[in-house]
């Protein structure tokens, strides 16, 4: 599992130019399953995701984290996270997850994230052609892969 987080002031998501998810300031997640990913994968990156310390305090350190910040959530699916591309020019998806494994790990994702925040995150819409519009605080822009927590 594969995640790019931003840390925004705001952001928002569009399908067919009609909005479907929007938050103030918080984290936008883009999430990238592949086929080896298990719920054990969806929990760790929910803790991480959670409680990187990546939002200011009162002393304007980087100490905070979403959960401190009290921050929005906009969760986005993006297979391309999951692209190949040491060889040639055009990336491979072979480790992409197809949707019958990919769907029930990113609805568990939104779960786990929503127990761990205390309220509901938005999202977009699994698979669609999204159009996202943000406003990167800081900037502040990390990612993370669950198969390399050593």
């Amino acid at each position: 599992m594969r995640v790019v987080i931003q840390r925004v002031k705001n952001a928002k998501v569009e399908v067919n130019q009609e909005a479907v998810g929007a938050i103030n300031q918080g984290l936008v997640v883009l999430l990238g399953i592949e086929m080896a990913d298990t719920l054990e994968d969806v929990l760790w990156t929910v803790k991480k995701v959670t409680q990187l310390r990546i939002f200011s305090d009162s002393k304007d350190i980087m100490n905070d984290s979403l959960i401190d910040a009290k921050g929005e959530l906009l969760l986005i699916s993006q297979f391309t996270l999951m692209a190949a591309t040491k060889k040639g020019n055009r990336p491979s998806y072979i480790r992409a997850a197809k949707h019958d494994h990919a769907i029930p790990l990113y609805e568990s994702f939104i779960v786990e994230v929503e127990k761990v925040l205390g309220n509901k995150i938005e999202t977009g819409v699994f698979g669609a052609d999204m159009q996202v519009s943000l406003c990167n605080d800081g900037p502040v822009t990390l990612q993370l892969d669950s198969k390399n927590k050593e």
